[in-house]
């Protein structure tokens, strides 16, 4: 008898860490938009992910429709607890999209969609960020209902998650400039890279050290004996990826940035997956007493079955289609 509850869990899991990856790095270019070295380069990189951010955000759909679908419990006890970081971050999300479509159709008041291109790119990821530390910190709930004041969100934890996510995003960004460009903005890619890793490597340090010492069960699923002999290989392979990716920046090999900006992030949700499994709502409800009936989950799995491959498809066309380095002067998505 397959286990529907888990099956669910992993679709969403899969669908959020897509988002996370696919649209982290058009978010990190929106971070670093305005240190590019010109106008020149600042079309350029805009154009890199022109074709593709839409689709990539594809996947934020999947996952907050999938919660719904799948645990609405968890649904009703997320929101109001996070209605404001939440409607922060599609606000964000919103300026960056009207400014894809109109900066280049704009002249006099370019600099204005310039603005709200690395305004929306910032404050979503920032937005995010935050999400991510409450959630590890953890809902006050009583029953099913959540009990908490609409600013328990605003920790100092979480506010350091915001920033890490925001330094994330803009080192996955720079990898991507790195394969997409050439010449001055490629280097100077090369160089926002070198400065990125080393913040990401604080922020993964912090917050890993951090979550443990605020939260015993946490710190004994890690460090408690044999735990943290099987566990250990994570953050080893974590330093080795760092390792390898600055090597990659100083020998400037174009693609092994950006494969290595992949690797921490799956690396840092593992780490994640392991720290707060089986709660969908830390610290107090797991993904089978948040789940819906198993008639719902099954009528929606075939939903997704249906979907997921056409998902799949459009993306690897777009990637295929849209391949290659993106020049100055050769015109522009749009």
């Amino acid at each position: 008898m397959v286990d529907l509850t888990l099956v669910w869990a992993a679709i969403i899991a899969v669908g959020v860490f897509m988002y996370v990856l696919m649209d982290g790095f058009d978010l990190g270019i929106g971070i670093l938009f305005p240190f590019a070295p010109d106008h020149a380069a600042r079309d350029d990189i805009m154009n890199s992910v022109a074709p593709i951010w839409d689709g990539n955000e594809t996947w934020l759909v999947l996952g907050g429709a999938g919660l719904l679908a799948a645990f609405p419990l968890a649904y009703s006890v997320l929101l109001p607890a996070l209605y404001l970081p939440i409607l922060f971050m599609l606000v964000a999300l919103i300026f960056r999209g009207v400014a894809f479509e109109f900066r280049f159709k704009a002249h006099r008041s370019r600099y204005l969609w310039d603005i709200a291109f690395t305004f929306g790119s910032t404050l979503a990821t920032f937005s995010q960020g935050v999400i991510l530390g409450a959630f590890i910190r953890g809902f006050e709930v009583e029953g099913t209902r959540y009990v908490g004041g609409p600013f328990d969100w605003l920790t100092p934890f979480s506010f350091a998650t915001g920033l890490g996510l925001v330094a994330g995003y803009g080192l996955i960004g720079a990898s991507w400039i790195v394969m997409k460009t050439e010449d001055e903005t490629q280097e100077w890619a090369y160089g926002a890279a070198r400065i990125l890793l080393v913040a990401v490597i604080v922020f993964v340090g912090v917050v890993s050290l951090w979550t443990p010492l605020t939260d015993p069960d946490i710190a004994a699923r890690w460090f408690d004996w044999p735990n943290i002999l099987f566990l250990s290989p994570v953050p080893l392979l974590t330093a080795l990826l760092a390792w390898t990716l600055y090597r990659g920046i100083e020998n400037r090999r174009e693609f092994t940035p950006f494969l290595c900006s992949l690797g921490l992030f799956a690396l840092s949700y593992l780490g994640l997956a392991i720290s707060l499994w089986p709660y969908v709502i830390p610290p107090s409800i797991t993904i089978w007493e948040a789940a819906s009936d198993e008639g719902s989950q099954l009528f929606l799995l075939i939903g997704v079955l249906l979907v997921l491959p056409v998902i799949l498809t459009y993306t690897a066309i777009t990637y295929w289609v849209f391949r290659g380095k993106v020049r100055s002067g050769s015109g522009g998505y749009h």
